[in-house]
């Protein structure tokens, strides 16, 4: 009989993902989801697809990353928008309009607004890798394959959102979805992470799904191809210049 038990422990401890003390580090754990795509450095190719109820488009867009504060991405198709691009250095975002050769700073005010007709915000691509400093988080439930981790907005934090809820895969520590509510504690976006692959050593979740509650036939589906990290990356990459470049 002690044998069996001493057996059924050993598989108990080489299964569960936190056993025999080790404690689940929420905030660590939600930074890893945050910037999975991105790592020290990236270089992404991105195709996404619009829907809203009057219209659809697709873009294919190259991206580059440094760090946590440092973003670009360029759209490549279609032709009528080539080069429109969005750098985020820190908390601040511009937006470059190549067929005027203006270059627009997006103000606090419409950090909320889509970004580029999609379902994702301004907002989203600046505080998307600080939501371990802006939020408190609590563990909500935990099963044999998941966990569901709420975080809260600090009070001094400027975030657009009144909750969220993240759904993590254990085996993998990969997101399966993300619940948005407004500041209401209403339900009104989710993402949807699959199709899940192995990318230069690490898996990922290739596609990411954004659905608005509110408007059950819209959708923004992103798709990330040919991922590359850890690139040499110099942080001046990062620039206004680089920003116009075509």
């Amino acid at each position: 009989m002690n044998r069996l038990v001493t057996l059924w422990l050993c598989i108990w401890v080489a299964c569960c993902p936190l056993a025999f003390g080790e404690t689940l580090d929420l905030r660590e754990l939600i930074r890893e989801v945050e910037i999975q795509y991105r790592g020290h450095s990236s270089h992404a190719l991105v195709h996404m697809e619009v829907a809203t109820e009057n219209w659809q488009r697709s873009l294919e867009m190259e991206s580059w990353s440094l760090e946590r504060d440092r973003f670009l991405t360029r759209i490549l198709e279609p032709p009528k928008e080539r080069g429109v691009s969005t750098l985020k250095v820190d908390d601040e975002v511009w937006n470059y309009l190549p067929k005027v050769d203006r270059v627009i700073k997006i103000p606090p005010s419409m950090m909320g607004g889509s970004w580029m007709g999609s379902h994702i915000t301004n907002d989203d691509l600046v505080k998307g890798s600080q939501i371990d400093r802006d939020y408190t988080f609590a563990l909500a439930e935990e099963t044999n394959s998941i966990w569901r981790i709420e975080c809260l907005p600090r009070p001094e934090a400027a975030v657009v959102w009144g909750k969220l809820v993240y759904e993590i895969e254990k085996t993998t520590r990969l997101p399966l979805r993300v619940d948005y509510y407004d500041e209401d504690m209403v339900r009104v976006r989710e993402i949807v992470f699959d199709e899940v692959q192995t990318v230069s050593g690490r898996k990922l979740p290739l596609r990411m799904t954004v659905l608005p509650l509110d408007k059950p036939a819209e959708r923004t589906i992103m798709r990330y191809r040919d991922l590359e990290f850890d690139l040499p990356l110099p942080p001046d990459f990062f620039s206004l210049r680089f920003l116009k470049a075509r």
